[in-house]
This record gives structure tokens, sequence and C-alpha cells, in this order.
């Protein structure tokens, strides 16, 4: 089922609105409480809040670059990659439901952070970590849950379809 133009920018734009307020909402109560504190760590250990701007990417990937590299790739380059998307979500009408919404949750969660990193001298601002026993994830915050809600929807509806390419090649 394809989505008609209009539904599709209205879907869009609230996807943005709650994703780009939700993140930055948590991301100011985080700097306004969390700042200048130790960790906040949550009942039994399994996490904890605390403040951390990541001048990286995922896991903190990048940052020992040169801050011009780290600004032509994780703003410029992004910001690019984000306007191309975002058109392409705008204009592409055979796009399905599952598919649109998961690249719409990535390109809404990536949005978020591009706005940190424009308005915090090329800084996200990280807030989240969660424990399992002696694992645990690294600092992320809300934006970085959308976007990997959106990559879990992309991998469920690309594990769905049929690959007659692979089909080919399992064939005894």
């Amino acid at each position: 089922m394809h989505l008609s133009p209009k539904i599709r920018l209205a879907v869009l734009a609230l996807i943005l609105v709650c994703t780009v307020g939700w993140d930055q909402g948590a991301k100011q109560v985080a700097r306004r409480t969390l700042s200048g504190r130790e960790a906040v760590v949550l009942p039994g250990g399994w996490g904890e809040f605390r403040l951390a701007e990541n001048p990286g990417s995922f896991l903190s990937l990048g940052d020992s670059l040169p801050e011009a590299a780290r600004t032509a790739v994780f703003t410029i380059g992004t910001g690019l990659g984000l306007l191309g998307l975002l058109g392409y979500l705008a204009l592409a009408a055979r796009l399905g439901w599952l598919p649109f919404w998961g690249l719409s949750l990535v390109c809404a969660g990536g949005v978020s952070n591009l706005i940190d990193r424009i308005t915090r001298h090329g800084r996200v601002c990280d807030l989240i970590l969660i424990r399992f026993g002696p694992f645990h994830t690294g600092v992320f915050n809300v934006a970085d849950m959308i976007i990997m809600m959106g990559i879990t929807l992309l991998a469920w509806e690309f594990g769905r379809r049929p690959h007659p390419q692979l089909a080919q090649h399992t064939k005894g």
C-alpha cells in the first residue's frame, strides 16, 4: 500500500516534530539536571543517566579526527545526506508504509542530532546508559533510540521480502 503525497508529508512532519521535540527536550533536561553531577544510577544498577558531549558518531567513532574533518563528515556530510533523505521521503510515491516509517525515523533522529552538532560546536548530547549484568551500552540519547527503531523496521521489511537472488545461490 502506497501513501498519498499529502499523507506522506503530514506523517513525515509529525515524526520530525515529535522526535526533535522529545529528543531536544530530554537533552535540555539532562543538561540542566546532570551538568556537574555524577551519574544518576537507576535502582538495581540497570542503567544510569549521565551527561556526555560526544564529538564523534555512534559509540564515539571518529571522535579523535581533527575538528575540520569531524565538521566535514558529521555536520556537513550528514546534513547533505539528511536533506537528500528528506527529499526522497517527500517524493518517493512507491515507497510502502514500513520502509517509509523506518526511513522517516532514521531521518528524524538524524535531524535532531544534527541540530546538536550545529548548535553545540559539533557535539551531540548523550545521556542514557543501560546495563545488563557485566555488559553495558555506550551512552546514547532519545534520537539514537529513534534511529535504531527505524533501522529495526527496515531490517524487518528486508527480512520478510523474498530475495530471488539469494534463493538461486542456495539451490544445490
